[in-house]
């Protein structure tokens, strides 16, 4: 376990050595990084037919397309592993130091090092951070937080009220879920936020209505409901990117701002491709809300990437050379839902106000014989018949190591462009907040 106080020291001067790619660099006032958790090349290539209605015809681009620069090779520097958890490759992307696979804001000797988060802050800049995990899990984390190991959940969540840069508290917007991690037995950690001038809401009317300009949202007790699962009083992606961003830009010095789709690799490692795909909307949306703050500036930067891929998704499943992203759009529920209902009411019509697929009567059968089991046997026995249906294919219930894709917007967008290493995107944006 690691406990790390910040001193200035750590600050004063960009650590990295300049990635200069030619002399058109420029100083940006605001940075927005967005990170589709697990999201490789056929996670957004699905996305392409998803968007598609038609069965015929030119597809069109979706909104990444357009702001495609380049890729990044994701490995960590773990001697078990060559490939990446989201902590070592959040740590690269945060800090520009390849780490081992757990580490937070630590580099291979377990040494502290800076990330552009609080180098934002120690230049003056206001801070946030947004997602659909518990707001103190590993990718977010690792830009806010420096301990030896990700699962130090607590231990994280108080780092985030407890270090302070320049006398200030490090991050001024949180918003995600997590409330068990902030209200414990041991400290609440809310009632410390409202005492120190912070506004704490619950739900997406609450988000709406404060005035706040320090603020923390908390709107589950570990990690938001699936988009396609959403009760319309918890918020999206999308509203708490525009929440974040309408506090943030009242800082005359800019900000820094981190925006993660944290379940599209959770939907992953269940090879859940109804998930998948409602994770990956919530996530374009808030892409889309960051261009929109950005295209009338010419002070900002918007880069989206991944941590890495999950799953080893395949838009095809034994050699049908068809994928039915149809069969997706009709599913109202994740798997999760539809086997909770289906063991609350033990009766198969429910699967109809579900999902619109005519299944096959073994199918239906199969689904029947898990209802005696356990609710995760029908999940699992949903996300088999789905992917059946769809035609969609999956290699691993893991990580994958390939590279993944770069979009950036907006001033610098160049200095993205081609293949890099995470680790060199932190150095990148050193440089340019510098």
């Amino acid at each position: 376990m690691l406990h790390s106080t910040i001193q200035k020291k750590d600050y004063r001067l960009n650590p990295f050595h300049p990635i200069i790619k030619n002399n058109r660099t420029k100083k940006v006032k605001n940075v927005i990084v967005l990170i589709g958790d697990g999201m490789g090349f056929s996670y957004t290539t699905g996305l392409r037919y998803f968007n598609h209605d038609s069965q015929k015809g030119f597809m069109n681009p979706t909104i990444f397309d357009q702001y495609f620069v380049g890729s990044q090779s994701t490995y960590s520097l773990d001697t078990e592993s060559n490939i990446t958890d989201s902590a070592a490759a959040g740590t690269a992307l945060s800090t520009g130091y390849k780490t081992y696979n757990g580490a937070l804001g630590v580099n291979m000797d377990k040494q502290v090092v800076p990330t552009v988060l609080e180098y934002a802050k120690f230049r003056g800049k206001s801070t946030g951070l947004v997602g659909t995990s518990q707001i103190n899990h590993a990718t977010l984390a690792a830009f806010a937080a420096h301990n030896e190991s990700r699962d130090q959940y607590d231990q994280i969540a108080d780092d985030y009220l407890d270090e302070q840069i320049e006398g200030k508290h490090k991050i001024d917007v949180m918003l995600g879920g997590g409330t068990s991690y902030f209200c414990r037995k041991d400290r609440n950690l809310i009632e410390e936020f409202v005492k120190n001038q912070f506004g704490y809401v619950t739900n997406l009317q609450e988000l709406v209505t404060n005035k706040n300009e320090k603020l923390i949202g908390l709107f589950a007790p570990i990690e938001l409901p699936k988009q396609i699962d959403r009760d319309p009083s918890v918020p999206s992606l999308p509203q708490m990117t525009k929440a974040a961003l309408q506090r943030l830009q009242q800082n005359p010095n800019g900000f820094f701002l981190l925006v993660e789709g944290s379940q599209i690799d959770w939907a992953g490692h269940d090879n859940d491709i109804v998930g998948v795909m409602s994770e990956l909307k919530d996530f374009e949306a808030a892409f889309q809300e960051a261009i929109h703050f950005a295209s009338n500036r010419e002070d900002t930067i918007v880069i989206a990437t991944a941590d890495h891929s999950t799953g080893g998704m395949s838009i095809d499943r034994n050699d049908n050379y068809k994928w039915n992203p149809s069969v997706i759009k009709s599913i109202t529920s994740t798997p999760f839902v539809m086997a909770t209902r289906l063991h609350e009411t033990k009766d198969m019509t429910t699967l109809r106000q579900h999902m619109d697929v005519t299944l096959q009567e073994e199918d239906v059968k199969t689904i029947q014989s898990t209802l005696e089991m356990e609710v995760e046997d029908t999940r699992q026995a949903l996300i088999n018949i789905i992917n059946h249906y769809s035609s969609t294919g999956w290699t691993t219930k893991g990580h994958t190591g390939e590279d993944v894709p770069i979009y950036a917007f907006g001033l610098n967008r160049h200095l993205f462009s081609g293949r890099m290493e995470n680790s060199e995107i932190a150095k990148i944006l050193f440089q340019i907040i510098d």
